[in-house]
């Protein structure tokens, strides 16, 4: 079973915190087993927001979990306490992946997990974090940066985007949606979307996009095009593509695109469908289209991402 510890301390945001227990400490019996193991470490007990909160153990903990989750720190501008830094520090040195949530990046950049990589936290505070920390590659316009052993997002609802792709990483589509359904957010926000969004969850009454969406994930067996899409909408391609930034934060395309490897995921963990059959469910065409997209996207070829997950997915047929 792998380990998850949520590293706390006085001054952390309870918001992310809560979200990171809810989504590790979930029960998924009977959808996927072994899930993980939480643990809550700290230095004694603390107070998070208007909370008190008892650790399990202490800090040194971190240094045995295979993944350490750093909540948000409530004020940026002062240094994180030094015992909550080197335990980080130790923790990654001990081979563990790191991800910090929201302003949990400054602490990840005061232990030097972030010298030299591409790192992002919530938008306010993106300008004071390459200040402070200039060999931090600060990317202040995505969601999420997943730089291999260390990974660090932005604010609030970000959070719960990285949490999910975390168990995606390990688990697979299918169980990361499931989990998703459950906690009644978004299977799947893509890093790379920005992160100011102007709404990010279209009106099902009025929004012109809203309809849409669900109209094209049902035929993604198509090959649809922007054309097709703006017809839809009964708008100009100009129009759709300024829509789809302010809603979805990315173009028609790349939206397009991600819903198709998404499908194509979940149809290599749960189906023994052959790979040209998958082609044309998710309407890439061709196994070589597919394969060079997924590759692309998801960083293995089909074949390996479903060896490594259909093999722990219960039921799969």
């Amino acid at each position: 079973m792998a380990t998850v510890a949520l590293a706390v301390t006085d001054g952390m945001l309870h918001f992310e915190l809560s979200l990171a227990y809810e989504v590790f400490g979930a029960d998924l019996t009977g959808v996927v087993d072994p899930w993980y193991g939480v643990t809550v470490c700290g230095p004694g007990a603390v107070r998070v927001g208007r909370f008190r909160l008892e650790p399990d153990y202490g800090l040194d903990q971190l240094a045995h979990a295979d993944t350490v989750i750093v909540p948000g720190w409530v004020d940026v501008d002062v240094d994180p306490p030094a015992d909550l830094v080197d335990a980080v520090r130790a923790a990654h040195e001990a081979g563990a992946r790191v991800a910090s949530l929201c302003t949990g990046a400054f602490v990840l950049a005061a232990a030097g997990l972030l010298d030299g990589r591409r790192a992002t936290t919530h938008w306010a505070h993106t300008e004071a974090l390459a200040a402070r920390h200039p060999r931090v590659q600060v990317d202040p316009d995505v969601l999420y940066v997943d730089d291999g052993s260390v990974l660090t997002s932005a604010g609030k609802a970000a959070a719960m985007d990285l949490c999910l792709h975390l168990v995606r990483l390990d688990h697979g589509s299918a169980v990361a949606n499931t989990l998703a359904r459950r906690l009644v957010v978004p299977p799947h926000r893509a890093g790379g979307q920005a992160q100011y969004v102007t709404a990010p969850v279209p009106d099902q009454d009025d929004h012109p996009l809203a309809e849409l969406f669900s109209w094209a994930i049902e035929r993604l067996d198509h090959a649809l095009t922007v054309e097709d899409l703006a017809r839809r909408a009964n708008m100009s391609s100009r129009n759709l593509g300024r829509h789809f930034r302010s809603v979805a934060g990315t173009t028609p395309l790349q939206w397009l695109l991600t819903q198709r490897i998404r499908h194509a995921q979940e149809l290599l963990e749960t189906t023994g469908d052959s790979i040209d059959a998958i082609a044309a469910a998710t309407g890439m065409g061709t196994a070589a289209t597919l394969r060079r997209h997924f590759n692309r996207t998801v960083g293995v070829p089909p074949d390996t991402y479903r060896r490594t997950f259909r093999s722990t997915r219960p039921g799969a047929r």
